[in-house]
């Protein structure tokens, strides 16, 4: 049995991975290979550096220190004079890179991590999903997360990438292609809410935003090989707020996001769903 992570992406609303991370790594559930796409190849690169329940710590730190803050909440006059300057992002990037930094080591490659890790990008010259699994760990984290609007794009080997949830938000297609043969798919609750027409500008924009994001998502889980075990693990449901536009702000929301999915998660493992339900 091989047995695979998938992170996928979701901003803010990555802090539930961390709690599911725990309860996984609690049950003694450990993974052979990682998988990663945004938010989910951060959570993703740590515990492929220490795939035991010790790593909940430096993780919950991580996501509570000024430099996430920095990332998601610095003000919005700041922001938007970025904005005014380089016509392309928000934020600046050396918060994140500062965060990897100091949780990975400015010099770790994929190969010293202790779990194999594939990180999901995608590269804008070729309008296509790129794979990263060797070489330098923390460029290839911050081209996965390189959100557009947010963050700007990742030069790598004279091309450039974006945030990988573009092409591939919940990349199990590449766990299969490690070949996983059990899959635990840690998603960030989107999936969960049901979409319905829109009614506003606003609910267009982020329905259209959702099946791009969910498409893939829908195509994986009807095309399961047979063999494959799956399961996707709750969130803990959404939190007031998180339709709003900048519910990618609110940092404060982190551990409350982490105790839910913690114990939805602890639950569903006492009574696991039929492979592929949500």
């Amino acid at each position: 049995m091989t047995v695979a992570f998938v992170l996928g992406g979701g901003g803010v609303r990555g802090a539930v991975e961390i709690g599911m991370l725990r309860a996984l790594l609690e049950r003694g559930i450990r993974p052979d290979v990682v998988v990663g796409t945004s938010i989910g190849a951060i959570n993703g690169a740590l515990v492929a550096r220490d795939p035991t329940p010790a790593v909940i710590e430096p993780l919950s730190r991580a996501w509570m220190s000024p430099e996430a803050d920095a990332v998601y909440g610095e003000s919005l006059v700041r922001q938007f004079g970025r904005l005014m300057k380089t016509r392309t992002h928000l934020s600046s990037p050396e918060p994140l890179r500062e965060l990897l930094t100091t949780a990975l080591g400015a010099t770790t490659r994929f190969e010293d991590l202790v779990v194999p890790l594939r990180v999901v990008a995608a590269n804008v010259e070729r309008a296509a999903e790129r794979v990263f699994e060797s070489g330098p760990l923390i460029e290839a984290i911050l081209a996965s997360s390189a959100v557009p609007g947010l963050l700007p794009a990742v030069e790598i080997d004279g091309e450039h990438y974006i945030d990988g949830g573009i092409v591939n938000s919940i990349p199990i297609e590449q766990a299969l292609t490690a070949g996983a043969t059990t899959v635990y798919v840690l998603q960030v609750g989107r999936v969960e809410t049901p979409l319905v027409a829109p009614r506003s500008l606003v609910d267009a924009a982020r329905v259209a935003f959702e099946i791009a994001r969910r498409h893939r998502f829908a195509r994986d889980l009807a095309t399961l090989p047979p063999d494959v075990d799956l399961h996707v693990l709750p969130s803990g449901g959404e939190l007031d707020g998180d339709d709003s536009l900048m519910s990618y702000r609110r940092m404060a929301t982190v551990q409350k996001r982490i105790d839910r999915a913690f114990e939805a998660t602890w639950a569903y493992l006492d009574d696991p769903a039929p492979a592929g339900s949500v």
